[in-house]
């Protein structure tokens, strides 16, 4: 008897090509009819390991020749597979690496796509854009994204993934954006190689995971581009490194509840910084000076341990400064008037200090001030009018007259888009109110999570307004098609802002139009006002199921 023969295997790539040449040589050259037959056979595979796929795919086998919704081809070849927010369910199919021409992967929030990802996804060596966003892919990230070398975006964020952010990230030196924030990545930050190495790179999100270890300085360099740094929500140590102030271009650096310690470097050399949040750490040593910091909106330093003093002198000399945070911490003296007066000023929040004596607002209070909280202070009087809100309770003041205005809370009411043209109109359960027509349609929902906005007055209708418009032009909805309700700062101090997006015509949006919004949002093509800062938004499923009911709709 001759000896047993072990069994051949073969890669993902290698199973869809036996497959397309066992179709060719039974004859069934045709069956795929536009698309190349290697990259339907992937689909195929694809389509087996999922469920809820869009109806289209369930009436031919010809991607490109008849249109799968998501899929968009280049003559025979799939580029693009986008399938955003569609309730897809299952695992990504190591076979995915049969397309080799793709250049754009969107599966983002489906939040049942799952399992481990594949590091055959490594050999789509065309590949520019990945977003795996909000989903619930559990396992390590694969080393072998780092061959990647075309990709610019890179969204991982709102995961399960653990263990150690792989250093061969360094070697993907086109990189735009890198998003691997709310995960539960472990270890410390790469470097040499590792993060360092991405000179193109403007966003790191690195925040709300469980990275340890100090933040190296090897991290920067005068050679990075860096806008957006946020490594907030970790349990990172030792000192901020100096080396942080050659990155000449940050505008957001959040370092905010860790557990690093020591005094904080210098940082008056980032003339362009917007936001900087060092709260909830073990700071030490004298309070930052933040003095030529003139593009500063925001300010959190809350919660830490620097020396007692005095309030410092740039507290009233940040001109652009719309928010300054800053509880929980050892201030002894008066409050300086002149604070109250920069002119963009919207929120003041100094409560838990030592502050004393008599509060002196001055005469030329900002116009934009709508906050000022100093609960918890020593504060004896008040010598100043101040109309809108102040916070002093737990003051020496508040408890000779408790029931003063200020001494307790008046919230004011956040801004929401008007429907008053629409009366008392209302619409079944599973439907709303188009702001634009007062018709009953489906929109597409979700909401915004802005990491970094500038201002902190939530009836600012002004700003609210400006992103209402900025979505239905870039997004070339009907005027006056976007509905934003209940805005408010999460416990991360992240804006959150319920958002509603309606169809042009009729009651609702097609899979395409779906699928084309949701890319917009998720690979950050759509850009908010600027006083909105870093976002991602966080679409929820759209009713199709309603949609595939209507008369004339292939199901």
């Amino acid at each position: 008897m001759p000896p047993l023969q072990k069994p051949v295997t073969f890669s993902g790539m290698e199973r869809c090509l036996v497959l397309g040449l066992v179709l060719v040589a039974l004859g069934f050259n045709g069956v795929y009819g536009v698309t190349d037959s290697q990259d339907a056979a992937v689909v195929l595979s694809l389509k087996k390991s999922w469920r809820n796929v869009p109806p289209s795919w369930e009436n031919s086998s010809d991607p490109c020749g008849e249109g799968w919704e998501g899929i968009s081809c280049t003559e025979t070849r799939i580029t693009s597979l986008r399938l955003s927010s569609i309730r897809l369910s299952g695992i990504i199919s190591p076979d995915i690496e049969g397309l080799s021409e793709l250049q754009s992967l969107d599966l983002s929030f489906n939040t049942n796509l799952t399992g481990t990802l594949p590091p055959s996804i490594g050999n789509l060596k065309n590949l520019k854009t990945l977003i795996l966003a909000g989903c619930s892919f559990i396992g390590s990230i694969p080393e072998e994204l780092g061959n990647l070398s075309d990709l610019t975006i890179l969204v991982l964020g709102s995961n399960y993934f653990n263990g150690e952010i792989p250093s061969s990230l360094g070697k993907l030196s086109k990189l735009y954006w890198l998003d691997l924030a709310d995960n539960r990545l472990t270890g410390s930050i790469p470097v040499s190689p590792g993060l360092d190495q991405l000179l193109h790179a403007k966003h790191f999100f690195l925040n709300k995971n469980r990275l340890s270890g100090t933040v190296p300085p090897e991290l920067f360099s005068s050679d990075m581009v860096l806008l957006h740094l946020l490594l907030g929500d970790n349990q990172l140590t030792g000192t901020i490194p100096p080396t942080l102030g050659q990155v000449k271009t940050l505008s957001v650096l959040r370092l905010n509840n860790n557990l690093l310690t020591g005094p904080a470097p210098s940082l008056n050399y980032h003339t362009q910084m917007n936001e900087l949040n060092l709260a909830n750490n073990h700071l030490t040593g004298p309070v930052p000076d933040l003095t030529g910091m003139d593009s500063l909106y925001y300010v959190d330093m809350s919660n830490n341990s620097f020396d007692s003093s005095e309030a410092p002198t740039w507290f009233s000399n940040l001109i652009s400064l719309t928010a300054l945070v800053f509880e929980g911490g050892s201030f002894t003296g008066p409050i300086p008037e002149g604070l109250f007066s920069a002119p963009q000023l919207q929120l003041v929040k100094l409560g838990n200090n030592s502050f004393n004596g008599t509060l002196d607002m001055g005469n030329s209070i900002s116009s934009s001030l709508e906050l000022v909280d100093l609960q918890f202070n020593n504060i004896s009087s008040l010598s100043s009018a101040y109309n809108y809100t102040l916070l002093l309770y737990g003051n020496p003041i508040c408890s000779h007259a408790p029931n003063l205005r200020f001494c307790q809370q008046q919230p004011k009411k956040p801004y929401s888009t008007s429907l008053s043209e629409c009366g008392n109109k209302t619409c079944p359960s599973d439907q709303k109110l188009n702001p634009q027509s007062c018709n009953c349609a489906y929109p597409y929902e979700g909401n915004f999570i802005f990491r970094a906005p500038v201002f902190q007055d939530l009836s600012n209708s002004t700003a609210f307004q400006s992103l209402e418009k900025s979505l239905w032009t870039q997004l070339n909805l009907t005027t006056g098609s976007v509905s934003l309700q209940n805005p408010y700062f999460n416990n991360d101090d992240y804006l959150r802002v319920e958002t509603g997006l309606f169809p042009s015509q009729g009651m609702y949006f097609d899979q395409s139009e779906v699928q084309r919004i949701g890319f917009a949002l998720a690979s950050h093509t759509f850009k908010p006002p600027t006083e909105f800062g870093p976002y991602y938004f966080i679409p929820s499923s759209y009713n199709f199921t309603a949609y595939q009911k209507l008369p004339g709709i292939i199901r």
